[in-house]
């Protein structure tokens, strides 16, 4: 079986647990990536604990759900956003989130991967990833 892009089944993963009410989800393959942007959604409040499980292949990643997701997803193509257009970001915003303060869209910058108001808080551009509410 051939997996073309490990973040988008892992979000996929997350999307269909919280729609069945699941309290946890297991996530395979592993990858830096995956763990980077469940930090980000961990700090969000949008999941719970997260545990690594070596498993000698790909490695497993289980994951709490706090039932508070209604749409995760990952963001094809994978736009590069400079700190202006974050700043004004109201055209990223609108395409991705419901309304003005709600939800993360989630990027990678040189300072690793953060949620949009990290990035303008630190005030860096980067590569947007995924969306959370």
């Amino acid at each position: 079986m051939v997996m073309l892009d490990t973040l988008a089944n892992a979000l996929a993963a997350i999307q269909n647990a919280e729609m069945r009410a699941k309290s946890e989800v297991l996530i395979w393959p592993a990858s830096k990536l995956i763990i980077n942007v469940l930090k980000v959604m961990q700090r969000g409040g949008y999941i719970g604990e997260f545990e690594y499980i070596d498993d000698g292949r790909w490695g497993k990643i289980k994951v709490q759900l706090l039932g508070r997701i209604n749409k995760v997803g990952v963001i094809k193509p994978r736009f590069p956003v400079k700190y202006r257009d974050l700043e004004k970001m109201p055209h990223w915003l609108r395409e991705y989130l419901p309304a003005y303060n709600i939800g993360l869209l989630i990027l990678s910058t040189p300072y690793g991967v953060m949620s949009h108001k990290e990035a303008i808080e630190k005030k860096t551009g980067g590569v947007l990833l995924a969306f959370v509410y």
